[in-house]
């Protein structure tokens, strides 16, 4: 049995992730959470306080399937404190990634991790 696959093209500047849609994304980020009996508002709040997004922008990001680059790059405030998030993700350390946009993609990764995890929000937030 062959499953269909989308095909993303490696940029000349990056990783085929950077093509990828948040909305692709966004439903494993909410299943994660869902396994782990978290509630899917936690990773909306964790995505907000890192991009600075709305409840309306981030919404809007899903429903018109822009990509990671397009996500952030539109982001209205990257949080300054994303600089605090620090840990291993995929193998690599958080705080030792070079390509900033990579970095971004796996900061908010890693919030995600924390809110599978249960800690504490004041935690995730770096409050």
């Amino acid at each position: 049995m062959t499953l269909p696959t989308k095909r993303y093209h490696v940029t000349m500047t990056g990783h085929r992730i950077f093509e990828m849609p948040f909305a692709s994304i966004y439903p494993h980020y909410v299943a994660k959470a869902e396994r782990k009996g978290q509630s899917p508002a936690d990773v909306d709040t964790v995505i907000k306080w890192l991009t600075g997004y709305s409840d309306a922008g981030l919404q809007a990001a899903i429903a018109d399937e822009r990509t990671l680059t397009d996500f952030f790059a539109q982001a209205p405030a990257f949080n300054p404190n994303a600089e605090l998030i620090t840990g291993v993700i995929c193998g690599k350390r958080v705080e030792n990634i070079e390509d900033p946009l990579m970095k971004q993609i796996r900061q908010m990764d890693k919030l995600v991790d924390e809110v599978a995890k249960g800690k504490a929000m004041a935690k995730i937030l770096r409050c």
